[in-house]
């Protein structure tokens, strides 16, 4: 039983989106017409929060695996969920952290939670029977076999390390 076999290519954007020569001239329209707006912008709470929150992702083939690697810096294997469903994975999980710095009379103490979830379209179908997940040194490497006919497309993968 032969798989259906798809080239790992790039997606194209939908066609809602502006052009990248439509996005440079808005840029420059508005950064002409209220130029102090865009630095409010890029410094906000919120812009600097949705950047943050993305992990780095890479997806190659090796062999007969895909293998997609997420940096996750200071994540626990416990705050991740990764999730296959038909050929669209997904990376979620949740970052949680406390500082607190007590010297003499200076006393600090900060919380930061946010959460992140990626979604990716995999070119072909995988066997869920020999997926495998590792988190070590804040990069989680995922390994998915080629599948063939007639093999389940969902489960959630558990992480190991």
């Amino acid at each position: 039983m032969a798989s259906k076999a798809r080239e790992l290519v790039k997606t194209e954007r939908p066609t809602h989106y502006l052009s990248p020569l439509e996005e440079i001239e808005r840029f420059f329209e508005k950064a002409w017409l209220s130029p102090f707006s865009m630095m409010r912008s890029m410094f906000s709470r919120d812009y600097m929060e949705f950047r943050a929150d993305l992990p780095s992702v890479d997806m190659f083939e090796e062999g007969n695996e895909l293998v997609v690697k997420a940096d996750l810096p200071g994540i626990r294997k416990e705050d991740l969920d990764v999730h296959l469903s038909g050929n669209i994975l997904t990376v979620s999980g949740e970052t949680k952290s406390e500082e607190k710095v007590e010297k003499g009379d200076y006393y600090r103490f900060e919380r930061r939670k946010g959460s992140f979830s990626r979604r990716f379209e995999l070119p072909y179908e995988v066997n869920t029977e020999k997926m495998k997940a590792h988190l070590e040194n804040g990069v989680l490497e995922i390994r998915l076999s080629k599948a063939y006919e007639g093999e389940s497309l969902t489960k959630k993968i558990r992480i190991t390390g």
